[in-house]
């Protein structure tokens, strides 16, 4: 009799802690602006050597709050008489990191707590019952870029970021601020640490204040190591712990007009916009803000009035007059409703990609892989990670969505150096986001300590009862990771649709109950197994898998599924699986499947299959003949596949223009420059181009639509 284990009790869920303070409340009933420049505010008071304590910490101006309160809270309080409803204390640069270059690395716990405590006291001198005052904790960057490969900007694992952010964080805290503003974010890697930082310290204190993430944009839309708005957006919104996302710092609202009607198009949570008074000049070696206060509420106005922005304020160059007039404008109206268009997704360090393509499925590259590519084998034993990236972009060019990236070698005993060796050089180097694929819940939690996107985790299961969920699930939480999970039981691999389903529900509901994943974070993989073996077990196994997807999709809501699609045709020639996978996907998809780990190269639609093989791989996959296999292997080792032997002349009795067409629509390059020279003596460029190359690629579009051909396919038209 199986035993199965209890469900985890130790794993505290972020989202259930108590919230501290009235902020969140207090953002739904209204528009809540944000004070002013704090750094170039100071910058503008020319302060002497011995107003920061002396030569060695002159310019620190987080010191300010230990040598000159009084500096500070003069500040505090200006923006509070202009109507901010929001102080940030002044530790920007106040992470232990930042005060170590100072001398002060000592000070860290009291810098920030007195910080708190002074801001503190000028948000509660003006508060009302009616209309309360808050105080953000700010915490900027640490002047590290984890996520690049100069070493001296890397050199800080995540493990030491997470406790830098950390003992800022509990500083704040400890010292009464009503949330955290993790602002000025350049590298979302570093930004994710952060979060976890403060995420430890909700733990330990079993309550949390609101945080707010904000990334800062260059005017091309991008984070400074490429992260897209779309890429950002996917990757905080995973990560557990943050309340409010946004923009500020890097430009004037000009530029942030696009990245703003993005999130309010699709992000689920409040938005924040705290822009610059424009690029700064140089005039006379001093840093100039050009954008003028009425310039600046103007904008902010709009984005309040067009896009529903909840949250505004001014960073670098902007006074205390900046924000009176944004109160003017702005002050106290409920924020706009908006509609939202969101799709699960997954992200890279560049790029977002939706786990739900339209038509199925999602295609994840399959070659990247220690175990079925005897090429990234060789690569990964001679430690060629340059090789390995060039395969990657081999997948990714041939229309892979994702890369299931797998080192595991029996030759070497160092999987995890080299995951975290081969991500490190495909997180930068490619843009379709990472499968993590490992045994070893040590090497999956280190490879997603190095990537800054939001990766899949591949994966988990029930073999050992709860073993691999708990030793797993948490760094999948943690770093809002997507999990591909094994209809695996104590029992073993499920073979039938019931068993299927029944071991997807269990892990659903673990993973749903008690860790707080939503179902869209999980990919069911309900195995497929060889049907090519003549193994009298796996004969039905083909069917199974379709009605165990059919059964997943409608009796979990929000899931994904995916499958190994080649694992059907282990042990036959090439031509006789190509055609045996590509049935079988098309069968596949129609059952519900999402995603699908195969090399696009490998596969061709459906309907271009002769007839008499589709028939022969049909008689496999659903068993419909007691000598299915042995007419299936006999017909494939008399013929060639149908894609690579001339059976007829297609172009027989076509017009050039029509042979164009077939051309285009069936992907056959050879002759086309000499077909189209053909056509432009007949007729000008314009009525080839109307006539012939644009009904084509409608064509093309069409059946695309229809789901009969897959996106390689579309491109290579």
């Amino acid at each position: 009799m199986t035993t199965f284990t209890a469900a985890p009790t130790r794993f505290i869920k972020i989202a259930a802690l108590p919230v501290r303070g009235r902020y969140l409340a207090t953002l739904a009933e209204r528009v809540l602006v944000f004070d002013g420049s704090m750094g170039a505010t100071i910058e503008n008071l020319d302060l002497p050597p011995e107003a920061y304590g002396g030569e060695r910490t002159a310019g620190c101006k987080d010191v300010l709050v230990l040598t000159r309160p009084d500096v500070i809270e003069a500040i505090h309080t200006s923006f509070m008489e202009a109507g901010c409803d929001v102080l940030e204390t002044d530790t920007f640069q106040a992470t232990p990191l930042r005060l170590a270059e100072w001398g002060l690395f000592e000070r860290t716990y009291e810098l920030n707590r007195t910080a708190a405590e002074l801001a503190r006291r000028v948000a509660d001198r003006f508060s009302t019952a009616e209309r309360p005052r808050f105080v953000a904790g700010s915490i900027g960057p640490t002047g590290k870029l984890p996520s690049s490969d100069d070493p001296a900007l890397s050199d800080t694992p995540y493990a030491a970021l997470v406790d830098v952010f950390y003992e800022q964080a509990r500083a704040l805290v400890d010292g009464g601020v009503d949330l955290l503003i993790i602002e000025t974010q350049f590298d979302m890697l570093e930004l994710k640490a952060a979060i976890t930082g403060c995420n430890r310290l909700w733990r330990e204190l079993g309550f949390r204040v609101p945080v707010q993430a904000q990334v800062t944009l260059d005017v091309s839309g991008r984070m400074l190591l490429g992260n897209d708005i779309a890429a950002a957006l996917t990757t905080l919104e995973a990560l557990p712990g943050v309340d409010v996302i946004g923009l500020n710092c890097s430009t004037g609202p000009e530029h942030m007009r696009e990245p703003v009607r993005y999130l309010s198009e699709h992000s689920r949570l409040p938005i924040a916009v705290i822009p610059n008074a424009g690029i700064p000049l140089n005039e006379n070696g001093c840093a100039v803000f050009p954008l003028q206060p009425q310039e600046l509420a103007d904008a902010l106005g709009e984005f309040v009035e067009e896009f529903g922005v909840s949250v505004v304020g001014g960073c670098c160059g902007t006074s205390p007059e900046h924000l009176r007039l944004v109160v003017e404008r702005i002050g106290g109206r409920p924020p706009r409703a908006r509609s939202i268009s969101r799709e699960p997704s997954i992200a890279s360090g560049i790029r977002s990609v939706s786990l739900r393509q339209q038509p199925a499925p999602m295609l994840v590259g399959e070659r990247v892989n220690s175990t079925g590519s005897r090429k990234v084998k060789r690569l990964l034993l001679a430690d060629d990670y340059d090789g390995v990236l060039q395969v990657a972009r081999e997948q990714v060019e041939g229309s892979a969505h994702a890369l299931d990236v797998q080192v595991a070698l029996t030759e070497r005993g160092d999987e995890l150096n080299q995951m975290q060796r081969v991500v490190k050089k495909l997180a930068m180097g490619v843009e379709a986001p990472l499968v993590i694929d490992s045994t070893e819940p040590e090497v999956q939690q280190a490879a997603l300590e190095l990537y800054p996107g939001r990766a899949v985790v591949n994966s988990i299961h029930m073999e050992n009862g709860l073993k691999k969920i708990e030793a797993l699930v948490p760094a999948i939480v943690e770093h809002g990771a997507a999990v591909v999970a094994l209809t695996i039981d104590e029992v073993g691999m499920a073979q039938t649709a019931d068993r299927k389903f029944a071991i997807a529900k269990r892990i659903h509901d673990v993973c749903v109950d008690d860790y707080g994943l939503a179902p869209e974070d999980l990919i069911f993989d309900v195995l497929t197994f060889p049907v090519t073996t003549g193994q009298e077990e796996y004969r039905d196994s083909a069917v199974a898998t379709l009605e165990g997807i059919r059964r997943v999709k409608q009796g979990l809501p929000g899931v994904f599924t995916i499958l190994g699609v080649s694992n059907l045709s282990f042990g036959v020639a090439q031509h006789a699986r190509q055609a045996l996978n590509s049935v079988f996907l098309h069968h596949a998809v129609e059952a519900g499947l999402d995603h699908a780990i195969i090399n696009a190269s490998h596969v061709m639609p459906y309907n271009e299959i002769d007839p008499d093989e589709r028939g022969l791989c049909e008689d496999l996959i659903f068993n419909r003949r007691e000598d299915a296999l042995p007419r299936f292997i006999t017909y494939f080792e008399q013929h060639s596949s149908s894609t690579e032997e001339e059976k007829a002349n297609p172009y027989e009795g076509l017009t050039i223009e029509q042979r164009i067409h077939y051309q285009i629509l069936h992907r056959k390059k050879e002759g086309i420059e000499a077909a189209l020279d053909e056509a432009l003596t007949r007729q000008g460029p314009v009525e080839v181009l109307n006539g012939v190359l644009l009904p084509a690629m409608k064509d093309v579009g069409d059946r695309f639509g229809a789901g009969e051909l897959i996106l390689p396919f579309v491109l290579q038209s």
